[in-house]
């Protein structure tokens, strides 16, 4: 009796192959991501200093006493006006310092680096600058206001709720234009100079041109740079605390820092814990729609 011996490919070492790849990125990533994002799940739920051993549990109460933290509503309308002024005026700017950059001209290089320089400083230098300029006594804003006889706008920028936060807007307005600036540049060197030509030859003037030429061929960098900013915007909490700590008050205080005192001043972790996870939250579901679009375009 003969034994014929079939020699089968073995599957699963092939198989293996893709998760002994990215064996090391997913072990990573559960351990800096998904587990500490698990323990902050579970801290949120428990009654916790953030200094002792004991965690009492609560349940949900972190997040029911959110509705009737007066604290909690000024920080919140203080991030949704941070969100539109910190995405449209950055948006609007950088469109418009594209479309001047993008004409060829000998300045065009160092005026981009310029305006994109603030990018890429830290934000507590950036704040550490403007705070100087705000200062009501040595500033350079209240100077330059008394040198060219305007003396009585001259005021304490940071020291009132009036003006503090929109003091503190202007800098992330200035730190926030270069990045949008460099997508669109880099948008408007992608469309053929031919279409341009053609509206020109038709009598469109420039304005016309950019109305229906340029803007509408921006679409997809509108969306990516709105999604981008949108995520950051809800994530502020540097430039507010290096500047003003949320004060005078409460009057700047925003999620992220109203977080940070809570488990670091206050000693309320498990309470300043169910507000990172709600900032947390918030960041996905605006993330969501930009993911789910970059996965239809690949």
């Amino acid at each position: 009796m003969t034994t014929r011996t079939l020699d089968r490919p073995s599957r699963t070492p092939r198989n293996l192959t893709p998760l002994l790849f990215a064996a090391p990125a997913l072990v990573i990533y559960l351990g800096f991501l998904v587990w500490p994002a698990l323990q902050a799940l579970w801290i949120s739920l428990t009654d916790w200093d953030g200094l002792s051993e004991q965690k009492s549990f609560v349940g949900l109460d972190n997040y029911l006493a959110m509705i009737d933290d007066k604290v909690v509503g000024i920080a919140a309308v203080n991030n949704i006006l941070w969100s539109v002024v910190t995405i449209v005026l950055p948006m609007a700017l950088g469109l418009l310092f594209a479309v001047v950059l993008n004409r060829k001209s000998r300045t065009s290089p160092l005026l981009r680096t310029i305006f994109y320089a603030p990018a890429v400083l830290p934000l507590v230098s950036i704040a550490s600058i403007w705070a100087w300029l705000y200062d009501p006594t040595d500033g350079a804003i209240n100077t330059v206001l008394g040198a060219v006889g305007l003396g009585a706008l001259e005021q304490s920028w940071l020291g009132q709720d009036s003006t503090a936060i929109w003091a503190v807007m202007i800098p992330a307005v200035w730190v926030r234009t270069g990045f949008p600036m460099l997508l669109y540049l880099a948008a408007l060197q992608s469309i053929p100079d031919e279409q341009y030509e053609a509206a020109s030859m038709d009598g469109a003037n420039q304005w016309q041109q950019f109305a229906r030429i340029t803007f509408p061929s921006l679409k997809d960098t509108h969306y990516i740079v709105l999604a981008l900013s949108l995520i950051e915007s809800f994530k502020v909490f540097d430039l507010v605390y290096a500047m003003t700590y949320g004060g005078p008050g409460y009057s700047t205080q925003v999620m992220g820092t109203w977080m940070y005192a809570n488990v670091f001043q206050y000693f309320n972790a498990g309470y300043g814990t169910a507000i990172a996870v709600v900032i947390t939250l918030v960041a996905i579901a605006a993330g969501i729609p930009y993911v789910r679009s970059q996965v239809r375009n690949s």
